[in-house]
């Protein structure tokens, strides 16, 4: 399967199957974009056959010089020969029956504080609540949610607890315990955890601050870029913007953790689909890492995205890559999440068909304990999975996520992107089509755009 696109003065062919990416000159696009019309997916490295040499030949010459169609023709084949161009579906040869496949937890998100002090209008949570009622983990849920997690990861060494809310910080001491816990467990259990949060800041002080950058490995500061884009969807309950008092604690906290990583997450939603301005005022205030994703909500809500937004929001992402490739090249770069990309290796291929590993790899704990494919289903009763006490119980769910790979979706058999979101979010296909092997299209037709964006962003830096 061939890929192809053109931006930023960039002519891309990607080789979906093998992963191989080329940045070529017009006459080899030309010629790729019309063999590719003609020429199966190979079994095996072959000779490009004569009668599709003869069709690019004639549909060319005139427009580039013979000499110049025959040296494309020359690459094409060449590029044939070394398994970059017009290759099978290599992945599909991994697809097992993952219903058949041992379930080896690695990761859990623990919903440490169902409460939170401010009042997000986008909030899946409901401001905490997650369709429930509000409370903190005691340590004694969240011990047993480790000891779980210790005693399902199989083989693996490394493990990933995410302290996740409402709000951490409302519940920070047993957020402490349940490290210290982890720490005690890991010689005996030959483990390593590696702990995360994601805060909002309110409650960020210099103790927080030393403790996140002695034993986080990584924290999710929450903000949505300019003052008043911030304030208008993620005040305070008494409708006051968060903004002021947020941003030096994050600016502080950014220049604290040194070399271990953290990112700036904001969310755009219909009211700033100008969000590149967003980004740069993240690197503009002095932070380094960041991410902006698009709000996800039903239609009905002022600040949804609709269909009809998504060309001004493609051409958003183009505008942000063109600023990205510049500020890198004057040397006051910046990590923009969506446009990081492996080229070389990338993720696993179990990664690559699977995606994040909702239901089966990560799970998603309640604060009185119950298991959920991950925390965009949490309170969701029919996804309801189990608890700290019985373990998972509801089989039968949990083996419709080991079976929900790129295989598994309609949607995404023929899609170039498929290997790169692996099918995107299982939440959002459930919350948009009542199933968890559809997908969401607003979502894909972003997430397309932003790996365009980020392979061409390879090809420019790679001129330097």
């Amino acid at each position: 399967m061939i890929h192809q696109y053109i931006n930023n003065g960039f002519h891309i062919i990607m080789d979906v199957n093998s992963g191989s990416v080329h940045s070529v000159d017009p006459v080899l696009y030309d010629a790729v974009k019309i063999a590719a019309e003609l020429v199966p997916d190979m079994e095996e490295p072959a000779a490009l056959p004569k009668e599709v040499e003869d069709k690019v030949l004639h549909a060319l010459t005139g427009t580039y010089g013979e000499p110049e169609v025959r040296e494309a023709l020359e690459e094409i084949q060449s590029l044939i020969n070394e398994g970059e161009l017009f290759t099978r579906d290599i992945y599909h040869d991994y697809v097992v029956d993952f219903k058949k496949r041992k379930t080896v937890v690695k990761a859990l998100c623990l919903h440490i504080a169902h409460d939170c002090n401010l009042a997000c209008k986008y909030c899946f949570a409901e401001e905490g609540e997650y369709h429930g009622r509000r409370a903190l983990m005691s340590f004694e849920v969240g011990k047993k949610a480790l000891d779980f997690l210790i005693a399902n990861s199989g083989n693996r060494k490394n493990l990933e607890v995410d302290f996740f809310g409402g709000e951490p910080l409302m519940n920070w001491e047993v957020v402490k315990q349940l490290v210290e816990y982890g720490r005690s467990k890991e010689k005996e259990y030959n483990k390593n955890f590696r702990f995360t949060m994601t805060t909002n800041g309110v409650l960020l002080n210099d103790e927080i601050m030393e403790y996140c950058n002695r034993e986080m490995s990584n924290v999710v500061l929450s903000l949505d870029g300019r003052r008043e884009v911030n304030d208008r969807m993620r005040p305070f309950r008494n409708g006051k913007g968060s903004y002021e008092l947020i941003v030096p604690k994050f600016q502080k906290f950014a220049k604290l953790r040194g070399e271990k990583d953290y990112y700036i997450r904001g969310t755009f939603t219909r009211n700033n689909m100008d969000f590149s301005k967003d980004v740069l005022e993240f690197a503009d205030l002095g932070f380094e890492s960041m991410s902006i994703e698009p709000v996800v909500a039903q239609e009905e809500e002022e600040y949804s995205i609709r269909q009809e937004d998504i060309p001004a929001i493609l051409e958003e992402y183009d505008k942000l890559a063109v600023e990205y490739i510049k500020r890198k090249k004057e040397g006051r770069g910046f990590n923009f999440f969506h446009f990081n990309i492996d080229l070389t290796q990338g993720p696993c291929v179990a990664k690559r068909l699977s995606g994040c590993g909702s239901g089966t790899e990560y799970l998603a704990v309640t604060p009185w304990g119950d298991f959920y494919p991950c925390h965009q289903f949490v309170g969701e009763e029919k996804f309801l999975l189990g608890n700290v006490d019985t373990g998972v119980t509801n089989t039968q769910i949990r083996d419709e996520f080991k079976l929900c790979n790129v295989y598994a979706k309609d949607k995404c058999r023929d899609c170039f992107a498929r290997f790169y979101c692996s099918g995107g979010c299982a939440a959002n296909s459930y919350n948009f089509h009542g199933s968890i092997t559809d997908a969401y299209e607003i979502g894909c037709e972003m997430q397309k755009k932003r790996i365009e964006c980020a392979i061409m962003i390879k090809a420019a830096l790679a001129e330097e």
